[in-house]
């Protein structure tokens, strides 16, 4: 039996993976070394192909982490020296604070309750603040920041860094890089890859405020920090050997992305989201947890069940429909589903009418 995977991520692989692995295997992609030319030439293409993508400015630079986990310790290696701001509405957001807290930081975390989010126009921001992280989309409780909001709230605020986790969104959320600092995701979400490869976006601000803090002795000079990432980047490089074949798949899905064309993504992204929302809403044993539609994400869905999330778990999965548990406090009391680029309209309708049509 084929599975459909609509879990959070990993998740669902690209509809056009399987053929540009069989390619990689046939090239050898797998084996080559990253100080190539052939390598140089594809992180080149798979870094410019996620900036006309995305839409991301000159004054970016693309690096490539293990994770985006990995993400939260050089930013607080690099670019705080002690005061950092964290907006925590989940488990994901609640993460990157005890990362920047257990490397020796005044990290301070302002909470939502889960399922809630944060109105930033009431923000207070202290002035010492050196960076103020904002998870966009929370993937543990699907509760999403508008765009818009964010745009407001830097303009309110522009003296900090700025750092958008949108590991569970991109490419459907149209960020304006100019409003922001630092942009980091996973590939194994939305951009429908194996596991295995953080892609971190930051600007030149970033570049000058760690080589300020190097001038000052505060600056963890790590394997994989931002100035060493920065140097190697502008030679379409890595610091150390990375995942190459996943950096491979990268640049060609961002290609079939760019053909099929990202308002299209983007608008198909509208209708799925509103279908789950839709199930959420109508079926009585069902609701959704995101109760402010303002907030609710548009990648992953998420519902209180009643009774419980395993016997809908279950009989999906009989049926070779693979959806997400609730995380942390929240299993087996919720159930959470993706609705990625990979997931085509006719999957996200076959997924919903079984939902009404079982007993659970």
């Amino acid at each position: 039996m084929k599975k459909i995977f609509f879990t959070a991520g990993p998740s669902e692989l690209y509809f056009t993976v399987e053929q540009h692995l069989k390619n990689a295997i046939r090239d050898g992609i797998a084996s080559i070394s990253h100080r190539e030319k052939a390598y140089v030439r594809m992180q080149q293409e798979t870094t410019e192909g996620l900036k006309a993508l995305l839409q991301v400015p000159d004054n970016y630079t693309i690096g490539f982490t293990s994770s985006a986990t990995e993400v939260w310790d050089r930013m607080s290696e690099n670019l705080i020296d002690k005061h950092s701001l964290h907006l925590v509405n989940g488990a994901f957001s609640e993460k990157f604070y005890k990362a920047a807290s257990a490397l020796g930081k005044e990290a301070k975390a302002i909470v939502a309750k889960p399922g809630q989010n944060h109105d930033l126009s009431s923000l207070q921001v202290d002035d010492r603040t050196e960076l103020i992280s904002i998870t966009q989309n929370e993937t543990s409780t699907g509760a999403a920041m508008p765009i818009e909001d964010i745009t407001t709230f830097r303009a309110a605020h522009p003296k900090p860094l700025l750092a958008i986790d949108a590991v569970s969104s991109l490419p459907i959320p149209e960020f304006d890089f100019n409003q922001m600092d630092s942009l980091y995701f996973s590939v194994q979400k939305s951009f429908g890859l194996p596991a295995g490869l953080g892609v971190w976006l930051f600007n030149n601000r970033c570049v000058e405020r760690a080589e300020e803090l190097k001038s000052n002795g505060k600056y963890h000079d790590s394997y994989n920090s931002i100035l060493k990432i920065a140097k190697m980047a502008a030679k379409h490089q890595t610091t150390c050997t990375p995942n190459v074949l996943n950096i491979y798949l990268l640049g060609k899905v961002v290609q079939d992305m760019l053909n099929k064309g990202i308002g299209q993504i983007r608008q198909e992204a509208r209708y799925k989201s509103a279908l789950l929302y839709q199930l959420f809403e109508s079926h009585p044993k069902l609701k959704a947890f995101v109760t402010d539609k303002k907030y609710r994400s548009m990648t992953v869905g998420v519902a209180d069940v009643e009774n419980g999330s395993e016997a809908l778990m279950n009989k999906l999965a009989e049926k070779g429909l693979i959806i997400g548990n609730g995380y942390g406090e929240f299993k087996n009391k919720h159930i959470r589903i993706a609705s990625f680029p990979t997931h085509s309209k006719e999957q996200m309708e076959m997924l919903v009418d079984e939902i009404n049509q079982l007993d659970f």
